[in-house]
């Protein structure tokens, strides 16, 4: 019986399984659609399409270079107890690989890219059956040049930073230390920029703005108000911008005084161009289950 891509597109919304799954049962059922379904519910499609509506917001997230390539990602779970899981943990750790060796574009890129003989989006979907839970790949970033990377509580937190540096000295150990305590300050610290040209001047503005009102409402007179705020304006500096911040092994420098003096032990001159830094599930609303609701629903069901 020829399979049309009506029948496949009908499987398709009463499973939500992926096309060419539905398609690929179609032919083994010939064409029958109650034995399609059959066919996806004994191999879990079905039921590993269902778990896609549930709040992932665990995982881990996970950075890692080779040679003058790296890349950082997250990918969530469920539950806390999956981000524990060997097989979960193997499969992030490959994707990082993966996003260094195809560089793609975007999530759909890399679910296309390869990994151990099948594609990205294959390997998630055995992961899911195997695991029993929504897994999602959320974000990723690649980086080239020299870089330094780092992991926080096992994958609670991931951070990948690039570096200028000249002459080239990244195999030093004393830059390697460096690199990593750089990037264990933005794990720490969570710095919005690198350095201040990195803010725009709508934000200092604002924050002009706000500081300015707060130094009035203190009843402070105008001349001493716009000390104030450019006093505290330093201080946002300081808060924000990664090389104004204090080193967190020596508060008696800034991060930039740091990486000054590591570069005259080296012989170099090294500084922070970019970073990229991941917390498991920020910015991801957890679901709140209601028992009483749930219990609720259950009898008058």
């Amino acid at each position: 019986m020829a399979i049309t891509a009506k029948d496949v597109q009908a499987l398709r919304e009463r499973t939500s399984c992926g096309m060419m799954d539905c398609k690929k049962a179609l032919v083994e059922a010939d064409g029958d659609m109650e034995k399609a379904i059959e066919i996806l519910r004994e191999k879990g499609l079905a039921k590993a399409a269902k778990k896609a509506g549930r709040v992932a917001a665990e995982g881990l997230a996970f950075a890692g270079s080779k040679g003058d390539a790296g890349a950082i990602v997250e990918v969530n779970s469920e539950t806390d107890f999956v981000a524990k899981n060997e097989m979960f943990k193997d499969f992030v750790s490959k994707l990082v690989d993966v996003i260094i060796d195809c560089n793609p574009a975007d999530n759909a890129a890399l679910l296309e890219c390869q990994m151990d003989g099948l594609k990205v989006s294959e390997q998630l979907q055995e992961l899911v059956l195997k695991i029993g839970e929504n897994i999602q790949i959320r974000r990723f970033q690649r980086y080239e040049g020299k870089l330094a990377t780092y992991i926080h509580g096992g994958g609670t937190h991931a951070v990948i930073v690039k570096f200028d540096c000249e002459p080239d000295v990244t195999s030093d150990p004393k830059f390697v230390e460096a690199g990593k305590d750089v990037a264990m300050q933005i794990a720490a610290i969570a710095p919005r920029f690198v350095d201040r040209s990195q803010v725009s001047e709508e934000e200092i503005a604002k924050e002009k703005e706000i500081l300015t009102q707060q130094a009035i409402n203190e009843g402070k007179p105008a001349n001493i108000a716009e000390k104030m705020v450019m006093g505290r304006i330093k201080k946002f500096y300081e808060e924000n911008c990664l090389v104004d911040m204090p080193f967190v092994k020596d508060g008696s420098i800034t991060v930039a005084k740091y990486l000054e003096n590591v570069g005259k032990e080296l012989g170099a001159k090294i500084s922070v161009v970019a970073f990229s830094r991941y917390e498991k599930g920020e910015g991801i609303e957890k679901r709140q289950d209601d028992l009483a609701a749930e219990v609720a629903k259950l009898t008058q069901a």
